[in-house]
């Protein structure tokens, strides 16, 4: 933790409301714990962009909750704010003017799903004015961002997060949309698939990165950190973090989601202890496997509705898709229960829920099957009541 943090929670150290973001799974630090080799490599390979030249393209992997995100994250933000800002350029040795216009973008492939998605994304973050989404073809978006690139001179590195997930791009697709821009800019994709597995396992000249699960220590270290920074430090103890770390088995996201749920299930004050029965509640409330809760988050807004009424409803009336979306239907979401039946099915498909067969198989069409989430149900909850 920086030292301008440690002084910033202690004079905020007489409220005693808990900070949540502290402890979500959906928010990464500025200065990622335990990872200093991972940078080290990362900015192996950016190296070149200081010196004005190309980075080679390049893949990050490693499992769900290894910190991918955080990382890369945290490292565009400061390499924005020492070399990428709108007015921070290259200089050259034999030239005193300004030649090239270094940015660096972070773009979340699960809020940019397709191909026109993902450029649009790009060409906004370039662009000082507003960027159409209707009525402009992928080729036309292509046009606007050789323009924004030659017009101003710049070097792009996109950083593109959770490739090749149900509902993203694979990472060659995303490889492709900016090979027509070789000149100007890298990229980066991230996900968690070996290479090998992936549709890019014969690009050599792709660099890969492999990140792997953290440590029980560094796990620890991390939760204790953000304990800190949420102002919970006296509601729990470290033996209690030992067990969620132990639990959570290197998975930084499913351990700060188990922590999550046992602070939200004891109330609002930082002072009331998150016991045994409460870390209980939460690890509980987080299914294995667990689906990240980003992916959740990212769904379009009737869908997170008709996830929040499902994990509401009582067990007796999650028996069957059809009893759930009948269920639904009469809770006041304007969907028919044949669209809710059919989004429960699409979201059953990709992993976010789970159907689990009925002892019993229907005489006719599919089997029943109960209806499970496969996401931290406390931390969606929680979540979507402050949306």
């Amino acid at each position: 933790m920086e030292l301008q943090d440690r002084v910033a929670r202690r004079q905020h150290a007489d409220d005693a409301r808990p900070a949540y973001d502290a402890i979500s799974p959906l928010v990464h630090p500025s200065e990622p714990v335990g990872r200093g080799t991972v940078i080290e490599q990362l900015l192996d390979v950016l190296a070149p962009i200081f010196d004005a030249d190309r980075p080679a393209d390049s893949y990050v992997w490693g499992p769900k909750g290894a910190g991918k995100s955080a990382v890369v994250r945290a490292l565009f933000a400061e390499c924005s704010r020492q070399h990428g800002d709108q007015t921070t350029q290259i200089y050259t040795a034999t030239r005193a003017e300004p030649t090239t216009e270094v940015r660096f973008l972070y773009v979340d492939s699960r809020r940019a799903q397709s191909a026109f998605a993902l450029l649009h994304t790009v060409v906004a973050a370039l662009s000082s004015s507003t960027v159409p989404k209707q009525g402009v073809s992928s080729e036309a978006m292509r046009d606007r961002l050789e323009t924004q690139l030659t017009r101003q001179d710049r070097q792009l590195v996109v950083a593109v997060d959770h490739v090749d997930e149900p509902e993203t791009l694979d990472s060659a697709a995303v490889f492709e949309q900016f090979a027509p821009f070789r000149s100007s800019i890298s990229c980066l994709a991230i996900g968690r698939s070996k290479p090998a597995d992936t549709a890019i396992s014969d690009r050599n000249a792709i660099k890969r990165i492999h990140i792997e699960p953290y440590t029980q220590h560094t796990l620890i270290e991390i939760l204790d950190s953000r304990v800190a920074d949420g102002r919970l430090r006296s509601a729990t103890t470290t033996d209690g973090l030992t067990e969620v770390a132990t639990w959570a088995d290197g998975d930084a996201h499913d351990a700060l989601a188990a922590l999550f749920g046992a602070a939200v299930s004891v109330g609002a004050d930082a002072d009331t202890p998150i016991d045994a029965a409460a870390l209980a509640t939460g690890m509980a409330a987080v299914p294995q496997p667990c689906v990240a809760l980003g992916r959740v988050m990212s769904l379009p807004a009737s869908r997170k509705r008709i996830v929040r009424r499902l994990i509401e409803l009582p067990e007796t009336a999650r028996e069957s898709v059809k009893e759930a979306a009948e269920a639904i239907s009469s809770d006041g979401i304007d969907l028919s229960r044949a669209t809710i039946e059919r989004i429960l099915y699409e979201l059953a498909e990709s992993g976010i829920i789970r159907r689990v067969k009925a002892d019993q198989p229907s005489e006719t069409g599919r089997p029943p099957s109960r209806l499970e989430p496969r996401f931290p149900t406390l931390v969606f909850t929680a979540l979507t009541d402050t949306a």
